[in-house]
């Protein structure tokens, strides 16, 4: 399924790489974290390369609904009560500058992105009282959150939290300009990483640092990044004509939809689930239903999903990539937030590599360790995984190259998914997310 993004944006192909490099910085993966943190690192005067195995903007990066916000869900009453009030600023902070950075790019470098200022609302049609909670939090925090009871959805609510100074636009037309001046080596898997180099299947680059923005990162130890994420799935859907809804929307309840226009059309978002672990009903039947209720005179034009990265305390992992590797670094974990996330991650690498340090350091160390935030997901996801790899390999069956756990068939989705860590692989068995690095060599 290709998005919206992939459908109207065409980024001019680069070449693959040519035997072997030699570079200051490699950056692995040119998504919108890979691509920031190489713009800003070559306005630090560093040499960089960034690897990917596709093409550019080909991974998640095409298949976001582009909110840029610092509303991330009901997330600032939560993280004042298990990371404590200064961290949850700071995560707060970082993110609100975030949205402030793309504004400030659009505008110096004149970036045709359909970028567009729009409020952000969390809305519930079932209660108030967890949205004036947040508000109070994220108002405490110093984010710019006000309650209110009346919005432009086609359906009443309980109140909505409202975050002002937030946007949106057309992922892939902003990394397509902001790329121009980068070396990216397309079509380039990278196939293991040892020391400074990086081997991929065309070549070997040495640098002398090293960073991971691949969605997932590949390399089990150290770091052991699949024991401290899981992946989710959601679903998108694009209609047309509708009318503009003047913001960004997010439900707070079970099974809400978020809303976001573009273009003349909507993105009507829906469902989240582990990876692996399909509904019982197609999700896209369930958003058709809907869609012709709330906008019956509007076309379905495109489907598509998305799969996203979540941290067992709700912050992603920004920083050195483990303590036995100081010269690795690793963005990853961004959840549903991967814009703001991304220019997180960007500004914070780029002077953490060139010796600088940040406010925001000890607060998304993939170091950190934040117990009573992560416990209780920690023992949820991790039975998954158990029950995974527990299941072994027997005939008929298929399983994960990564680490031997039994994938699932997404009837859905029509790919095969590893319910561990969220690979997938198409019906013929070629990866097509997550962790693996190698296809199926067969499926009976």
């Amino acid at each position: 399924m290709k998005s919206i993004w992939m459908d109207s944006t065409l980024i001019p192909r680069r070449n693959s790489l040519t035997g072997n490099k030699r570079t200051e910085v490699v950056i692995i993966g040119a998504g919108m974290a890979g691509i920031l943190t190489a713009f800003y690192l070559q306005r630090h005067g560093v040499h960089v390369v960034v690897l990917e195995a596709n093409r550019i903007g080909s991974g998640q990066s095409g298949f976001t609904t582009a909110k840029i916000t610092s509303q991330h869900n009901l997330i600032y009453h939560k993280l004042e009560k298990s990371v404590g009030k200064e961290s949850a600023r700071l995560y707060g902070k970082a993110n609100q500058l975030a949205v402030e950075e793309y504004g400030k790019l659009i505008k110096r470098y004149s970036i045709q992105c359909h970028y567009e200022k729009k409020d952000a609302y969390l809305y519930s049609v079932q209660e108030s009282k967890k949205l004036l909670e947040e508000v109070q939090s994220a108002k405490e925090l110093g984010m710019p959150a006000s309650f209110v009871r009346e919005t432009k959805l086609p359906f009443p609510v309980c109140g909505a939290v409202r975050f002002t100074g937030q946007a949106q636009f057309n992922p892939l037309e902003f990394i397509k300009e902001i790329s121009s001046g980068i070396t990216v080596y397309e079509r380039t898997k990278v196939l293991k990483v040892q020391g400074h180099d990086v081997i991929t299947d065309r070549g070997v680059v040495k640098a002398e640092k090293i960073v991971f923005a691949s969605h997932y990162p590949f390399v089990n130890v150290p770091g052991f990044y699949f024991a401290k994420m899981y992946q989710e799935k959601s679903y998108v859907m694009e209609l047309g004509p509708v009318e503009d809804l003047e913001g960004m929307y997010l439900g707070v309840d079970k099974k809400a939809y978020s809303f976001r226009n573009y273009d003349g059309k909507l993105l009507l978002g829906y469902g989240s689930h582990r990876t692996g672990k399909a509904p019982d009903t197609d999700p896209f039947i369930t958003m058709r239903h809907t869609a012709e209720h709330l906008f019956h005179q509007a076309e379905e034009f495109r489907s598509w999903t998305a799969q996203d990265c979540m941290t067992l305390d709700s912050i992603p992992y920004i920083g050195t990539f483990s303590a036995f590797r100081p010269d690795w670094y690793v963005a990853t974990g961004f959840g549903k937030w991967g814009m703001s996330s991304s220019m997180v991650a960007a500004k914070m690498l780029s002077m953490q590599i060139t010796g600088k340090r940040t406010p925001y350091d000890a607060v998304f160390s993939p170091q950190r360790h934040h117990i009573k935030a992560s416990a209780l997901r920690f023992a949820e996801h991790g039975l998954e995984s158990v029950k995974g790899l527990s299941a072994g390999v027997k005939p008929g069956a298929v399983n994960c190259p990564h680490m031997g756990c039994r994938l699932i068939w997404n009837q859905y989705d029509k790919r095969w998914e590893c319910p561990c860590h969220g690979s997938g692989f198409e019906i013929s068995g070629k990866i097509s997310a997550g962790p693996a690095q190698q296809s199926l060599p067969f499926i009976d």
